[in-house]
């Protein structure tokens, strides 16, 4: 039985309020406010005491009026900010491509999963034209929300240079092409595409090729120049390369220009594991065995990576941590504003299964 049912609350008519969670918890309603609007200087116990009595009571607090006390809207705008013309068609299928993205539904289950404990709610926004931008930046300095995490697809994008100037806070997935004044989660993209290529060369793969993302992409560049890098310290200095654009269809067609090109190719890599799918089904449509005559590598390991067919050896980015710790940068600039911008960088593993 918890602390707050042993003290034998009975509940008032109507929705329970702070005057009952205060006397099944024993304390002042002042302190039940001050727990309940994350005030921190609260003695641990007290704190416990509190949340069992509003699990006990099934208090649920007012956020219009948690809203007043703590200033904040108690939202975050997540935001992916794209390259598009400001027709409906443009803006339709773009978020069409989002919601439908394996790597976009993991960073959402890293923000949710850090959000949701905090009583703090996420809002999905789209930035694709200037106009969207424009209203990001709006939406923000209303107080509509607390401060934007941006997850961008493209590498000029000017949303983090905006938010910078106006001073709100943000935080970004990915080193930005631009440098801005924004605290980043970013991985070792060289370490993981190094990675690949060690164990490329340690199965006995002489004869490799790339597929990439788009180029312009800081993480891109590093993905193909840290698997070159590596390659050429190995002794195999021509490593022929395709761009892709992180899609399946877009892999399939690298994969084909590169078989057309250097038909006697044994290993690839490409710089996401949707793209390296693609590039399954046509060395399987071309006849080749993987890995026996041709073997794979991904990068990202998400939900594609274990059904490809054969499953996917694939460089691990743990997306959904890289999201959750956005939130957490996020909050402590919300909490904090003077807080000094900074720079979280993962580190990658190479994950073994089937294709190579």
């Amino acid at each position: 039985m918890s602390a707050a049912t042993s003290r034998g609350f009975r509940r008032s008519a109507g929705a329970p309020t702070l005057e009952d969670v205060a006397r099944a918890a024993g304390v002042s309603r002042a302190t039940v406010s001050r727990v309940v609007n994350g005030v921190r200087n609260v003695d641990p116990v007290i704190q416990d005491a509190v949340r069992q009595a509003v699990a006990a009571t099934g208090y649920a607090p007012n956020r219009a009026a948690r809203s007043l006390v703590t200033r904040r809207a108690e939202t975050i705008a997540l935001v992916v900010s794209g390259a598009a013309d400001d027709s409906p068609s443009a803006s339709t299928a773009f978020a069409g491509r989002t919601v439908t993205d394996p790597f976009f539904g993991r960073v959402v289950t890293g923000v949710v999963q850090f959000l949701r404990p905090r009583s703090m709610h996420p809002v999905l926004m789209f930035a694709e034209s200037p106009a969207d931008r424009d209203h990001v930046v709006s939406y923000l300095r209303q107080g509509s929300a607390d401060g934007a995490l941006i997850v961008s697809n493209h590498a000029d994008d000017p949303l983090p240079a905006q938010l910078a100037t106006a001073g709100l806070p943000a935080v970004v997935f990915a080193r930005p092409a631009l440098p801005v004044p924004l605290s980043c989660v970013d991985l070792d993209h060289r370490g993981g595409a190094r990675l690949a290529a060690e164990h490329l060369v340690a199965r006995g793969c002489r004869r490799p090729v790339t597929i990439t993302g788009p180029t312009a992409l800081p993480a891109v560049q590093d993905r193909v120049g840290g698997f070159r890098d590596a390659m050429a310290q190995c002794g195999i200095r021509d490593v022929p390369v395709a761009e892709g654009e992180f899609s399946q269809e877009s892999g399939e067609a690298a994969m084909a220009a590169l078989l057309e090109r250097h038909p006697r190719l044994d290993a690839v890599f490409a710089a996401n594991d949707v793209m390296a799918q693609g590039a399954c089904h046509v060395l399987r449509d071309r006849g080749r065995r993987i890995p026996e005559d041709v073997a794979v590598i991904g990068f990202d390991d998400g939900p594609v990576a274990a059904a490809c067919r054969p499953a996917l050896t694939t460089v691990r980015q743990p997306v959904e941590d890289m999201a959750a710790e956005m939130a957490r940068l996020l909050q402590g600039h919300i909490e904090h504003p003077d807080r000094p911008v900074t720079t979280v960088v993962f580190t990658p593993e190479l994950v073994l299964r089937e294709s190579a």
